[in-house]
């Protein structure tokens, strides 16, 4: 069927996919992992969408094909998110999937964590050899979504429930009344490395 974007998906955050080919192992691997954690992301407020250049119908051969693999033990998964064809090469070159050193005509394998304002907030690429780490992309969209929802940032390995970090004053004022503050919730490791506690 047909796909709206961002129409269909009003008020979510989406995953958007791109692999380089179906009937790869590596792909394969991410799309069986991807819908093991499907549930996970709707959780989140979150669409998963898949594209490649492959016409439709091998997309739909593919499908029934994963959904007969038993990977890592889990048991047959069904896929219940979109795998776009993109064989006019229509998504593929707006959202830049395309890169001439890897190939003219193949998606190279990435990823765009987009908003519900419809702004791409991260964009991961990976080598056509190497799967993703779908718990880093899931990490990232819940550091994105928290870090939008509470405008803190987030530090170099954070998992959720860990201290975040708030902008760094950009006075003096600023820096002498946060060192003054009574809130028990703020510390700081220097005046430009302020911690809020989780």
């Amino acid at each position: 069927g047909g796909i709206s974007l961002p129409d269909d998906y009003f008020d979510k955050w989406i995953l958007l996919f791109s692999h380089p080919a179906d009937f790869t192992p590596v792909c394969t691997s991410e799309i069986l992992d991807l819908a093991s954690m499907q549930d996970d992301f709707k959780k989140l407020n979150t669409e998963l969408m898949v594209v490649s250049t492959d016409r439709l119908n091998s997309h739909i051969e593919w499908v029934k094909s994963i959904e007969s693999i038993n990977y890592k033990e889990r048991g047959l998964m069904k896929i219940n998110f979109p795998i776009v064809s993109d064989s006019e090469l229509e998504i593929s070159k707006k959202y830049g999937m395309i890169h001439p050193g890897s190939s003219s005509t193949n998606t190279v394998r990435a990823v765009y964590i987009i908003n519900p304002d419809d702004k791409i907030r991260a964009i991961f690429y990976y080598p056509k050899n190497i799967g993703r780490n779908l718990d880093e992309i899931k990490r990232t969209l819940i550091a994105l979504q928290y870090s939008e929802k509470n405008e803190v940032l987030i530090p170099a390995n954070w998992n959720p429930s860990d201290d975040v970090l708030i902008s760094s004053p950009e006075t003096m004022d600023e820096a002498e009344k946060l060192e003054k503050t009574n809130n028990p919730d703020l510390y700081s490791l220097t005046w430009y490395m302020w911690f809020m506690k989780q």
